[in-house]
C-alpha cells in the first residue's frame, strides 16, 4: 500500500481506513548517530542490535531530534523486555539539563539488515505511552556498499469496522540537519584524523589557536577569490547571471561592515593580542595547578 493513500474498500462491504501519521519530517543532528554508533559498538557481546530513547522537539508536521539515550532491553523470540525504570530515570536527568527537550520516538539499529522486525510494535506501543505519535529511526549498521542507511518511520493503527487490528509502519523523510557549531565540529573531526574513518577509535587531532586562525583565513581568502572570478565571468558575458547567486553575493557584502585597513589592522592585533594573554593565562594557571598537586602528594 503506497504510504500517501488512506483507504481500501475490503470484499464484503467492509472499509479499511489508516489514519495519517503527525509526523511528515524528521530532521536528525549529528551526535544523534553518532550516540547511537557508539551504542552499536559498545553492545553487549551477543545483542544483535540496540535500542533508545529519542529527544527533540515537535513543529508541526516536523520532529527534530537532537539527543538521545540508550535503553537496556530483552528481545528473545516472542518476549520483549523494556528497561522502563532505566528510560524513566535517563529521562528525568535529560530534563533537569534540558527541559525543552521531549521524547519524540525512540530509536534501533537494523537486524541483519531488516528495519522493521516483529518486535519493533511491541516496543512502539511501550513509546506511544510516552508520547503522542513517536517517530522510530532505524539506523542500518549493515554498511552495505559502505553507505550508512538512515530510515524513519511513523506507526498508524490498521482498523477495520471500528475495530483496532494491528499497526502499520510507514516510511517518512529523513534530513541530516546540523547547526553552525556542529558543521564546524564535524569538519575539525574529519580534517584532524590523518587516516579518517579508518577505526572507531580514531582521534582528531586540534590544532593551535594561531594555525587555526590561518586555516580559516586562507578559505575565506579561497571562498572571496572563487566569488570574484565569477563576478567577473559574469561581467565579461562568460557565463550566464543567476539572480539568487548575485542576491547572495550582494547579501554578503552588504553584512561586511566598512572599516579602513588601518583601523582593521589595529583592531586584527588587539584581538590577537587578547588571545595570546588568554592562552597563557591558561597555562600558568595549568602550570600552578600542577605544581600545587605534586605539593599536596609530597606532604
Amino acid at each position: 500500500m503506497a504510504p500517501g493513500s488512506q483507504q481500501n474498500t475490503l470484499s464484503g462491504g467492509d472499509t479499511l481506513f489508516i489514519e495519517e501519521g503527525a509526523a511528515k519530517l524528521v530532521k536528525v543532528h549529528p551526535a544523534v548517530l553518532f550516540s547511537i554508533l557508539d551504542h552499536f559498538i559498545r553492545r553487549q557481546e551477543g545483542q544483535v542490535r540496540v535500542i533508545g530513547t529519542l529527544l527533540g522537539y515537535v513543529e508541526e508536521s516536523c520532529v527534530e531530534v537532537t539527543n538521545c539515550f540508550a535503553v537496556p532491553h530483552s528481545d528473545k523470540q516472542d518476549e520483549v523486555a523494556v528497561g522502563q525504570a532505566f528510560n524513566k530515570t535517563m529521562y528525568d536527568l535529560h530534563q533537569r539539563v534540558n527541559p525543552k527537550e521531549q521524547i519524540v520516538g525512540w530509536y534501533a539499529t537494523s537486524m541483519e539488515g531488516v528495519s522493521v522486525v516483529d518486535s519493533s510494535s511491541l516496543i512502539h506501543g511501550f513509546y506511544a505511552e510516552e508520547c503522542a505519535d513517536p517517530v522510530h529511526l532505524v539506523v542500518d549498521t549493515a554498511m552495505r556498499g559502505d553507505t550508512l542507511g538512515v530510515k524513519a518511520y511513523v506507526s498508524t493503527p490498521l482498523t477495520v469496522a471500528g475495530i483496532e487490528l494491528a499497526n502499520m509502519f510507514h516510511q517518512i523523510k529523513v534530513e541530516l540537519f546540523s547547526s553552525e557549531p556542529e558543521r564546524i565540529c564535524i569538519d575539525r573531526m574529519i580534517k584532524g584524523q590523518k587516516s579518517p574513518f579508518t577505526s572507531s577509535e580514531s582521534l582528531a587531532e586540534i590544532t593551535e589557536e594561531l594555525h587555526g586562525i590561518g586555516v580559516s583565513m586562507e578559505r575565506l581568502l579561497g571562498m572571496i577569490e572563487v566569488a570574484s572570478s565569477y563576478v567577473d565571468k559574469v561581467i565579461a558575458g562568460e557565463v550566464q547571471a543567476d539572480e539568487e547567486t548575485g542576491r547572495r553575493i550582494a547579501d554578503t557584502l552588504a553584512s561586511v561592515p566598512r572599516i579602513r585597513p588601518e583601523v582593521f589592522d589595529r583592531v586584527f592585533n588587539d584581538n590577537i593580542q587578547d588571545l595570546l594573554m588568554v592562552s597563557y593565562l591558561a597555562s600558568l594557571t595549568k602550570t600552578q595547578l600542577t605544581i600545587s598537586e605534586r605539593l599536596n602528594a609530597a606532604m
